[in-house]
């Protein structure tokens, strides 16, 4: 999966599975990381060039994996919207990009747009908050915690499959509205075995599928190579 030529001439992309939703993507001798949040390893961020974060709750952000990222290279430097600029930019004056919907930049090496501003509804009575989700180098999307369509093609997709604020019927939607090439799963750090063998069956062969999409599924630590 994932091994084609690549049309646009942009280097492929390894990707590697980390805990829940954080992603290690690698190209070139540089690292980016996403969303290395509390249930994560604990070294998930370290090593990391640039690290990209998509909102504010912990399962995404946490402060001590990214203090010790940043930490460990004085040249690694964060992107994120601003409520989590806002908690840790103080540390590192000059190191902590405020980014939103529509913008775009690079980051090690890597380029990156921004889509998105707005979390899932968990629930009417709680507040929503920002959220942002990340393409890099037009392959790969995180939406973190959306179900955001860009207004782009995307490649490969990171399917958040399991949270207090969607469904299967959701998820499955959202699959088929975004048109991927592929899809792997993330935002499954509250699934057993059984409940990613559910998952893995319903977007499957076993089940009503993607409509079109690869799907796999990676255990925290496998690598894929990303290419179009």
């Amino acid at each position: 999966m994932g091994t084609d030529a690549n049309a646009a001439g942009t280097a492929p992309i390894d990707l590697t599975k980390k805990g829940h939703a954080c992603v290690r993507l690698e190209k070139d001798g540089r690292t980016l990381v996403i969303d290395p949040g509390g249930f994560s390893e604990q070294e998930a961020a370290l090593g990391a060039d640039a690290l990209l974060v998509t909102h504010e709750h912990p399962d995404h952000f946490d402060e001590l994996r990214l203090r010790a990222a940043m930490e460990a290279n004085p040249e690694a430097q964060i992107w994120t919207l601003r409520s989590v600029a806002e908690k840790i930019s103080g540390a590192f004056p000059g190191r902590v990009h405020t980014v939103g919907n529509g913008d775009t930049f690079e980051a090690a090496g890597f380029r990156v747009e921004v889509h998105g501003e707005l979390h899932a509804v968990i629930h009417p009575d709680i507040p929503r908050i920002t959220n942002i989700g990340f393409v890099v180098d037009g392959l790969v999307f995180h939406p973190g915690d959306a179900l955001t369509v860009p207004e782009r093609p995307v490649h490969t997709l990171l399917l958040p499959v399991h949270a207090p604020w969607n469904k299967f019927s959701e998820v499955l939607d959202y699959v088929r509205a975004v048109d991927p090439e592929q899809v792997w799963d993330v935002h499954d750090g509250l699934l057993n075995d059984n409940g990613l063998g559910l998952f893995g069956r319903m977007l499957g062969e076993g089940g009503p599928g993607t409509g079109g999409a690869e799907h796999g599924h990676l255990k925290p630590g496998e690598r894929v190579r990303l290419a179009r």
